[in-house]
């Protein structure tokens, strides 16, 4: 019995040792120097007074397109809350990798992204999915172009059509493609359902609870990038981000002096 006590002791000292290691409040992962508090100056700058500018992209090449049409309504209803709109015609755009990134339509897709603060994803439901029209356009546009990022920080508001009754599946992938394309993807969203039936015979939305959501929703947009485009690289200011550029440069220097 007596034997066996330095060993129970030895164990409940570890094992006191892990619990107060665990509540410790001291930081030992942590790079001090990379870390910054919150910058409310940067937060809050004066708000640039140049129309908000936006772009939209939309997933259809039919002739009789729903979601361009949806496109149409809230480029007309953007203009009217007072933002500059461009929309990008997906017609010619190569599948991605089928062709190389210096392909006109690529450039114009990239330049456009790059041009913009926010944009419009509408896409129509296609077996329960966005479709591969809206996906390659996302997918054309890189994550990052050398030290430029051409989505990181820009507003994003998504929209979908379908024949059927409401669903939101190719709203769903949009706002995780948001997320991945690091945009800030406003809360409100629209789902046209039986979208043959919204529009009347000059192409205009009718007068409907899903007209008054797309309006929620361009409204929406407005102000979140009225709110977020002057304080963007604040917002996106990253501690992972700034500790590996410093390993970077450290690794630079270390090899030129070898």
């Amino acid at each position: 019995m007596t034997s066996r006590e330095p060993s129970s002791r030895k164990t409940a000292s570890r094992s006191s040792i892990r619990r107060g290691s665990a509540l410790s409040e001291t930081f030992p992962a942590l790079q001090e120097q990379h870390l910054r508090q919150t910058d409310l100056e940067a937060l809050r700058p004066a708000f640039s007074t140049h129309k908000p500018r936006i772009l939209i992209l939309y997933g259809s090449l039919r002739e009789v397109s729903y979601s361009r049409l949806l496109a149409h309504e809230a480029r007309r209803l953007l203009e009217r809350l007072g933002s500059e709109v461009r929309m990008f015609e997906p017609r010619g755009l190569p599948l991605p990798d089928e062709a190389p990134a210096s392909h006109p339509k690529v450039q114009e897709l990239r330049e456009l992204s790059q041009w913009s603060e926010g944009q419009v994803w509408v896409s129509p439901e296609r077996h329960g999915a966005m479709t591969g029209i809206m996906k390659a356009q996302i997918d054309w546009i890189p994550l990052s172009l050398g030290s430029i990022r051409p989505t990181q920080g820009k507003t994003l508001a998504i929209m979908e059509v379908s024949g059927g009754s409401q669903s939101f599946n190719a709203l769903n992938q949009m706002r995780v493609l948001g997320r991945w394309m690091r945009m800030i993807t406003i809360p409100n969203q629209s789902s046209v359902a039986k979208a043959y039936q919204e529009f009347d015979a000059d192409g205009r939305m009718k007068l409907s609870s899903y007209y008054d959501r797309v309006v929620d929703v361009c409204e929406e947009l407005v102000k979140f990038t009225l709110l977020t485009r002057d304080a963007s690289a604040h917002l996106t200011d990253r501690y992972s981000e700034r500790k590996e550029h410093a390993d970077e440069l450290e690794m630079r220097v270390h090899l030129k002096s070898i």
